[in-house]
């Protein structure tokens, strides 16, 4: 009897153990739910879509389709805590982007609950990956090869640490927006120097403090990355959300954009 309960038992925890997701997510799973809801019901533009990552997670993107013939589209990278279509900085370049005919694809990436620290990130970061590759999965997909990240903060730390340990063969560039010291991830500024395609360096002369006494290191380390080809501008009177100045924070990515 008991050789045959074992005859079952043991597939039965095998096929188990094969359908149970590679990790267990550390992000809010339940907040993503919720900042999911909330944008789903107040979307004016663009197309919701479910991503899965490795674990079998699956997340809100905000496809909003341009001209598809270019082949170009822009991953949009939201800051600490928030979501796809947040308001600041997120939304009006994925609305300015669309007014270019650039596709964009905004994607959920991993938060923790309100009351969270910025250094206690850190935990989320080995999940950031597999958020990426689902996207770039979805956009080549839909035929799209010429693919830019851009990212904002908490976002931009992720990104960078994204592309110093993957095979960049799919992505075109990228533009990190207010990207300071990190205190999820101590080592995003010198990582900076191995990312082996074209940046562009954004922050406002308000910005946050660890953005402005972080920008000459940032400008070493990225000058640094061997593409020969990274920016740093400095937009006057704009803050860390380049509120007032997101007029001027999309003409610098289409330029940038434009001699790629």
């Amino acid at each position: 009897m008991r050789q045959k309960i074992l005859s079952v038992l043991i597939p039965l925890l095998l096929a188990i153990a094969l359908a149970a997701p590679a990790y267990a997510s550390k992000s809010d799973t339940a907040k993503e739910q919720r900042w999911a809801e909330q944008v789903i019901g107040g979307l004016l533009d663009g197309d919701e879509v479910w991503l899965t990552d490795s674990g079998g997670h699956e997340f809100l993107g905000i496809l909003t389709e341009g001209d598809a013939d270019s082949g170009r589209a822009v991953i949009l990278v939201h800051g600490i805590g928030v979501h796809p279509n947040w308001p600041e900085v997120i939304y009006p370049l994925r609305a300015g982007l669309l007014e270019q005919n650039i596709t964009t694809l905004s994607i959920q990436m991993p938060i923790l609950a309100n009351a969270a620290e910025p250094a206690e990130y850190g935990v989320l970061f080995p999940e950031v990956p597999a958020r990426f590759n689902a996207a770039l999965r979805l956009l080549q997909g839909d035929g799209y090869q010429d693919i830019v990240i851009v990212a904002h903060s908490m976002g931009a730390a992720m990104t960078t640490y994204y592309l110093s340990q993957v095979d960049t063969g799919s992505i075109a560039s990228a533009v990190l927006i207010g990207m300071g010291y990190s205190q999820a991830w101590s080592e995003n500024i010198d990582a900076l120097a191995r990312v082996k395609i074209p940046v562009l360096d954004l922050y406002g002369s308000l910005d946050l403090e660890t953005v402005l006494k972080s920008a000459p290191s940032r400008a070493a380390a990225g000058r640094k990355n061997g593409t020969g080809k990274y920016r740093q501008v400095e937009t006057e009177g704009a803050n860390h959300f380049f509120q007032e100045h997101e007029d001027a924070l999309l003409r610098q990515v289409i330029e940038w954009l434009e001699t790629l």
